[in-house]
């Protein structure tokens, strides 16, 4: 097949012929004259056009949704209704072609959650898809099992340990929840707690799903964990019921009316909030960013690669993407040619993480499909040549990623800190304070507009503006694609695929 030359690789040629046909007709370029400017990329365009300010405008709109909502945007509440209907109707206004399809996610509705030992009651939450215990709790013997590198991750941290019938208590840290659980079921525990190691709230899930819980978890903070250590020895009952709610979400796609629908560049971010929080660093950051990248490409650029701008409901447990996923046939999978996720980009004490595409951390599990480098080091030169270091951080069970990569779509992104704590050295690179959490309010009601690191989400906005532009233009590095010139999209094709 003819390769047809790219509009850069035309106009060059042209400017070449006009020199050389000047310089026959002895009408060369004047001396002295100032030299003539190289034209301005799309990504450079787009660069410079996304500002800050007009990222912080829709945060402010999704404030006002969770005020509204009685100050949440989570997915089954009328925040997040707004948040979905605000976004849509901001891209349908730009041309994009949007559709907002429907999923069936299984919420969970708390019943009971407690600890209660001694005069003592902490409130846990109850681990995601861990099992229910009966009726008014499940009563034993409080365990602390001892802290070393990885507390309760092994058998023979239980030796010598009374345990049969009792609450294992267990300093979070060193393996999954999954394993700790399964652990101390094997050592004859009834139960376990397991609290945090630092400051920040206690969410969780077992990563094999229900069928991997082997005995009611709760979660609890550093300082309720710290509490129940002190009563180790007191007869405890724990009590988690939960239940589940068939309840209808969606998600929001929307896709650019130029470039190859047969090699999509795929950008996400979380739309909704947990429940009881705004959500304005995690994550109405990412979609407020995304989106204004969005407008600022417009629905018709000259790209060689559709864009494609995905807004994801339900995102705790991947809800949104996984039906998304789901609906693609296997056709539909190999047009994506990658997947950007963008996350918490404006915390107040932030760091410039990028998804570790090429494995140098050594600490994600999981596939990388190839590609995934290239991503890191398009987000980290881009950094660099601002003088700003990055990290590479791993692909979290509780993001978008994995479900991609598991599919073999190339991914990566960028990521601003929640509730781990910033060391020294971080804080030498990247400013801040060391021994603190990159977000204090992380899934708390104070995650607010106050809560938002301004200069950080403008330098992130301006990263996705390159990503978005750079992988719009050309995925050869990618997957090989060579860039031709923009094709418009008919307009029957539906951007869902």
């Amino acid at each position: 097949m003819r390769r047809i030359p790219s509009r850069s690789t035309r106009r060059s040629a042209l400017a070449i012929l006009a020199v050389a046909a000047a310089v026959l007709v002895g009408t060369g370029p004047v001396a002295g004259a100032a030299p003539e400017r190289s034209a301005e990329t799309l990504t450079d365009t787009l660069v410079r056009k996304v500002s800050v300010d007009r990222i912080n405008r829709h945060l402010v709109a999704f404030q006002r949704f969770a005020d509204r909502a009685g100050g949440t945007r989570a997915a089954h509440t009328d925040g997040f209704r707004d948040s979905l209907d605000y976004v849509a109707g901001k891209l349908r206004e730009a041309g994009f072609l949007v559709e907002t399809p429907e999923f069936t996610f299984d919420r969970r509705v708390t019943d009971a959650a407690s600890v209660v030992a001694g005069g003592t009651t902490v409130e846990p939450f109850p681990i995601i898809h861990g099992m229910n215990t009966p009726a008014g709790g499940v009563t034993g013997r409080l365990v602390h099992v001892p802290v070393d590198a990885n507390p309760g991750c092994d058998a023979a941290d239980y030796a010598g340990l009374d345990i049969t019938g009792g609450i294992a208590l267990i300093k979070r840290g060193g393996c999954t929840f999954t394993q700790k659980q399964a652990v101390a079921a094997g050592a004859g525990a009834v139960a376990a707690v397991i609290y945090n190691q630092l400051e920040g709230p206690p969410r969780g899930i077992l990563a094999g799903g229900p069928a991997a819980s082997r005995i009611p978890t709760g979660l609890v903070t550093m300082a309720d964990g710290a509490a129940l250590a002190a009563l180790a020895g007191t007869t405890t009952t724990v009590d988690l019921r939960t239940h589940i709610v068939p309840t209808v979400s969606r998600n929001l796609i929307a896709q650019t009316r130029t470039g190859r629908t047969d090699n999509v560049v795929l950008a996400g971010a979380q739309l909704d909030s947990e429940d009881d929080v705004p959500g304005i660093n995690d994550n109405a950051t990412g979609s407020s960013a995304l989106l204004e990248v969005a407008l600022k490409l417009g629905a018709s650029p000259k790209v060689s690669n559709a864009v494609r701008f995905a807004f994801w409901g339900a995102t705790w447990t991947q809800f949104g993407s996984s039906a998304y996923l789901n609906s693609l046939d296997a056709q539909a999978r190999l047009d994506i040619a990658m997947y950007l996720h963008f996350d918490i980009l404006g915390s107040p004490n932030a760091g410039h993480f990028v998804y570790d595409g090429d494995d140098s951390d050594r600490v994600a599990p999981g596939p990388r499909p190839a590609g995934c480098a290239r991503i890191e080091k398009t987000f980290v030169d881009f950094y660099a040549a601002s003088g700003i270091p990055t990290e590479g951080t791993n692909y979290d069970g509780n993001t978008d990623h994995p479900g991609f990569a598991a599919a073999g779509i190339p991914v990566g992104g960028i990521y601003g800190g929640a509730f781990t704590y910033k060391t020294a050295a971080q804080a030498a690179k990247w400013g801040g304070q060391a021994g603190a959490a990159f977000d204090p309010n992380h899934q708390t009601p104070r995650d607010n507009l106050d809560n938002v690191n301004l200069d950080v989400l403008d330098r992130n906005g301006d990263a996705i503006a390159h990503a978005v532009g750079s992988f719009a233009t050309s995925t050869e590095g990618i997957d090989g694609v060579s860039p031709r010139a923009a094709q418009p999209m008919a307009q029957e094709v539906a951007p869902a695929r």
